[in-house]
């Protein structure tokens, strides 16, 4: 055995430490305010998109969806095509990953399996008590349904459609088992438009209709219209369903009576696709409607003496930043008041000051990209969640939809992970990119919240899920369970 004076067992401790602390310390500060860090995970390092929260039992567990690359699955060695990550956040400070399911092959957009959505089948008309079951997209070619009762061992349970020319963000109700899929058929003039399927057996998919805007039918001629970003439905009870076209141009929003689009007349004649609309609203050509997100029955103080002055109807409308280093319009957030439906009205904005930041100039994109999409009673009509990608996540009280108010953010520290974000083939050489755009940035994607309140951001630029709470001020606007 070899005796070492104690000085130098003591310098070999602290290098040591040293090692082992800069290997995981962040390779930037964080920033933030009434937000902080409650756990994290890598997610192998893989590019994320979509994270969505589901009870199971006792477990909560993250089901997160890629955009297309390869990495390897730390789980059993072996390299595969960025897919779906399933997450236990049972103990949101401990995360356990327990699967990977492999995507479509190719990078960014072209691969992956961005979107997934889980319903239960206590809650589905025709499922099976005790089972679990996840709708995702493969890369832009699939809609799959896998079993995930066991989410260690998922199980694919069948294909729903095949052969497609594109996907994104799907929605489905669960109470009726309805699924509104963003999908490019083929014979179709557009990449993105609306399948319709009854999934209340997820076993047994029933294709109900296709739809889009008029123009995007097969057989039409002229200008090809804006291609349908995403979905949300208010339900039966609701009967509305609040559909997205566009990202960073050309922005609609549509809102539809869902029992016409589901009973009315389904061959895709521009009549018929006009047939359920109750109203739309442009946006400015030079904004998109990534997320529309219904607010609907909100309470206003302010006019609740005036005739019809409360409640109001909101629909929250979220652009998707492209361009990197601000060589775009700024895209933010958009409310629009639809208390009287057939004439929607933009009334107010919310913007992130790129001044706050210097943002512009940090690397990445700058810009809201989506907003959470869960509904709890602790944050609804009360806080929302929008993801800003080299800003962060940022919490605004939206309780007054006139004046959105900014109370807390979080911007994670890099990591020897996070890579510079590879600018999209579409938008390569559109642009005078200056070496900014080569830099390494946060990139925080999609943002979601579950019902115990907390708050969940994936990275588009392998950075991985930092699990989130609020704090201070922000945290006391919240509707906190009473113990």
């Amino acid at each position: 055995m070899v005796h070492r004076p104690f000085a130098v067992v003591l310098s070999m401790l602290l290098v040591i430490a040293a090692g082992a602390l800069q290997a995981a310390t962040p390779l930037s500060r964080v920033e933030s305010k009434n937000m902080a860090l409650v756990g994290y995970s890598d997610l192998q390092a893989r590019t994320a998109y979509q994270p969505t929260i589901q009870r199971q039992g006792d477990r909560y567990i993250a089901y997160i969806g890629h955009h297309g690359d390869i990495k390897i699955n730390t789980l059993n060695g072996q390299t595969e095509n960025n897919g779906t990550s399933i997450v236990d956040v049972t103990d949101p400070a401990k995360p356990k990953y327990l699967a990977h399911i492999p995507g479509e092959p190719g990078k960014a957009e072209q691969g992956g399996a961005q979107m997934v959505r889980i319903c239960s089948g206590d809650e589905l008309p025709k499922g099976i008590t005790g089972k679990f079951y996840m709708l995702r997209v493969f890369g832009n070619a699939a809609h799959e349904i896998w079993d995930v009762t066991d989410p260690a061992n998922p199980a694919l349970l069948t294909t729903v459609v095949k052969d497609l020319k594109g996907t994104h963000k799907n929605w489905w109700e669960c109470d009726t088992g309805i699924a509104y899929l963003v999908s490019g058929e083929p014979n179709w003039r557009s990449n993105r438009m609306t399948q319709i399927f009854d999934l209340s057996d997820p076993a047994h998919p029933v294709f109900i209709r296709n739809f889009g805007l008029p123009g995007q039918e097969p057989g039409a001629t002229g200008p090809v219209p804006m291609t349908l970003h995403g979905a949300m439905s208010t339900g039966v009870k609701g009967n509305r369903v609040y559909f997205g076209y566009g990202t960073n141009a050309g922005g609609i929003l549509q809102i539809v009576d869902r029992d016409k689009l589901l009973n009315g007349p389904k061959e895709p004649t521009p009549d018929n696709l006009r047939y359920p609309e109750v109203s739309r609203l442009n946006l400015m050509p030079s904004n998109g409607a990534h997320t529309v997100f219904p607010l609907l029955g909100v309470e206003m103080p302010e006019f609740a003496r005036d005739k019809g002055g409360s409640p109001r109807d909101f629909v929250v409308i979220t652009d998707e930043a492209i361009q990197k280093e601000c060589l775009e319009f700024r895209q933010q957030v958009w409310i629009a008041d639809i208390t009287n439906e057939k004439f929607p009205m933009g009334v107010a904005t919310f913007n992130v000051p790129e001044k706050s930041g210097n943002f512009c100039a940090r690397g990445g994109r700058f810009g809201s990209h989506s907003s959470n999409e869960a509904v709890t009673s602790i944050y609804h009509k009360r806080i929302m969640f929008f993801t800003w990608f080299s800003a962060g996540v940022r919490a605004v009280d939206i309780r007054d939809p006139y004046h959105p108010k900014e109370i807390g953010y979080y911007i994670p520290a890099m990591t020897k992970n996070t890579v510079a974000l590879e600018t999209p083939a579409t938008q390569r050489g559109k642009v005078n990119a200056t070496a900014a755009s080569d830099r390494v940035a946060i990139q925080s994607n999609n943002v979601d919240v579950d019902d115990r309140g907390y708050i969940y951001v994936v990275d588009r630029a392998n950075t991985g899920m930092h699990i989130l709470q609020l704090t201070g001020a922000a945290r006391a606007i919240a509707n906190w369970p009473k113990k």
